[in-house]
């Protein structure tokens, strides 16, 4: 694999999953792919307790590849990133993200998507495609179940960073550690004491059970939301300047259409 290391732990109940491309693990149309054959896979492992979504080096994730939300790829792309959100529902697997660094846009679609979210002090979370003109179809319906609407819809308009602190404040993250080691340590004592003593399959079944009505509500609406992204959004002069204007590293002119 190219863009992706895993390694299984615990006697093979845990899946490590490493997003590693060697700068800001962007999760292009090459990790998602790798990713998703992964989840595939996972189909047929009944013994898996827990999979952990993790960044090499000093970041969790940039996000998706902006080159890519351009207008001719804009569908491709989010038909394949929306695939591994519903192979994650329905694995139903429970699933941990442990985040130092930058977690942005797509990178942090994926950790919403995970049961728990487990930081270091140096996180630094946003969903910034907003600046860009554009919006994040996952997040939009992920972080109102998540944090509640008034403070998903801070994050959603304005498009800023907020820091572990804030983002544990916000209810957003479970846990915070001083660093990444401790992050490391505190995600591996949590796993000892609450997931390696359990049944497999019952915790699918609490998974299940507990995202019931959150499933719905993906299920439901991030199918239109994709829809208004690729039919109507990249229709608009806005969004597609947003996205060229940052691709040729200059200030975007908004015609406000």
């Amino acid at each position: 694999m190219e863009k992706i290391k895993v390694n299984y732990t615990y006697n093979n109940t845990v899946a490590e999953i490493l997003l590693d491309d060697g700068k800001g693990n962007v999760l292009d149309h090459i990790m998602m792919e790798e990713i998703q054959g992964l989840l595939n896979s996972y189909k047929d492992m009944p013994d898996l307790k827990l999979i952990t979504f993790q960044g090499a080096g000093k970041h969790f994730s940039f996000g998706a590849s902006v080159e890519e939300h351009r207008k001719e790829s804009a569908g491709a792309m989010l038909k394949g990133f929306h695939q591994l959100f519903y192979s994650l529902r329905d694995l139903a697997i429970p699933t941990v993200a442990k985040i130092s660094g930058q977690c942005l846009g797509g990178g942090l679609e994926l950790a919403l998507m995970c049961n728990q979210m487990f930081a270091d002090k140096t996180a630094k979370m946003g969903q910034p495609e907003v600046i860009l003109g554009v919006f994040p179809p996952p997040a939009s319906i992920l972080l109102p179940e998540k944090i509640g609407l008034s403070r998903a819809e801070d994050l959603l308009i304005t498009g800023r960073t907020i820091s572990a602190d804030e983002a544990k404040e916000f209810g957003l993250l479970n846990l915070v550690f001083y660093d990444k080691a401790a992050l490391d340590a505190g995600t591996n004592d949590w796993i000892v004491q609450h997931i390696v003593p359990k049944s497999a399959s019952s915790l699918r079944f609490a998974v299940k059970a507990s995202r019931s009505k959150f499933n719905y509500i993906l299920s439901s609406f991030l199918p239109q939301l994709e829809t208004m992204y690729v039919n109507q959004l990249m229709n608009t002069a806005d969004a597609n300047e947003g996205i060229n204007s940052f691709l040729e590293k200059r200030k975007p002119e908004w015609k406000n259409k």
